[in-house]
């Protein structure tokens, strides 16, 4: 291990000192909600690893698990899935941190026997884009929308993962809806903004926590823990705050106005 970083281990014992990166307040809901969603999921083998870097702060973070408890719209059997990967602030960048990160999730999954390690990677918001995977040995399986799936497989005898067809999900959401999951910590910010939001404009949006990993990959989204419907139609597959939902809704109200 490089003398310029370290890698810590986060496990239901030291949650709370550590935190998840993304929030650091361990009193919020969206950390606790968090917190309690980690617990479960590290019994089913998920693990996040923080980096942190040359001057002792956090400076990047990686999630993963057995991809047949994925919460990602894929199949993914005998494969060990990495959720997130991200390096943050910019002066983090370009040190090697995210490239060490995944390192890392590799050396877990070869330990446990996985046939490969993959990933759903997006140019978009919220996810990493391919760039750095491909670097590491990672190749292109599958793409759907702006989602692509990468795999870096060591036993060329197991079949490639797959994404699911989410799209086929969607017709089963009339009216507005929003469907989640406590993967994403920010989420719970989110889903409070839409629901106040929601009410100031009389629209009844049915809120859905999903629960299990069986039901995100079942989700009607590419990132699978968050997706915003109407009457089948999917208007976004990421957190987004009041005022982008703001300007969501009066466009929608003015096309059927």
């Amino acid at each position: 291990m490089s003398p310029s970083f370290s890698i810590c281990d986060i496990t239901p014992e030291n949650i709370e000192q550590e935190t998840v990166f993304c929030i650091k307040n361990v009193k919020s809901p969206g950390f606790q909600h968090k917190k309690k969603w980690f617990i479960k999921r590290y019994l089913e083998g998920l693990r996040m690893h923080i980096l942190k870097g040359f001057d002792g702060k956090m400076a990047g973070f990686i999630e993963y698990l057995p991809g047949n408890v994925a919460w990602r719209p894929v199949n993914a059997e005998s494969y060990m899935f990495i959720h997130c990967l991200f390096v943050y602030p910019k002066k983090y960048k370009n040190q090697g941190y995210g490239s060490a990160l995944v390192r890392e999730a590799e050396a877990v999954a070869r330990k446990a026997g996985n046939s490969g390690l993959c990933t759903l990677s997006s140019k978009g918001a919220w996810m990493s884009n391919s760039d750095l995977f491909m670097k590491l040995g990672f190749n292109s399986i599958a793409k759907r929308g702006r989602f692509e799936l990468l795999c870096k497989k060591w036993n060329a005898e197991t079949p490639d993962p797959e994404i699911r067809n989410w799209e086929l999900q969607q017709s089963r959401y009339q009216g507005w809806h929003l469907v989640y999951a406590d993967q994403c910590p920010w989420h719970d910010k989110a889903v409070e903004a839409l629901w106040n939001t929601a009410q100031d404009y009389g629209i009844d949006l049915q809120l859905t926590r999903l629960e299990s990993a069986t039901e995100a990959q079942q989700a009607p989204s590419g990132f699978g823990v968050f997706s915003l419907l109407r009457d089948g139609k999917l208007l976004e597959d990421h957190y987004l705050s009041a005022t982008r939902f703001k300007n969501i809704l009066e466009q929608e109200l003015k096309i059927n106005s």
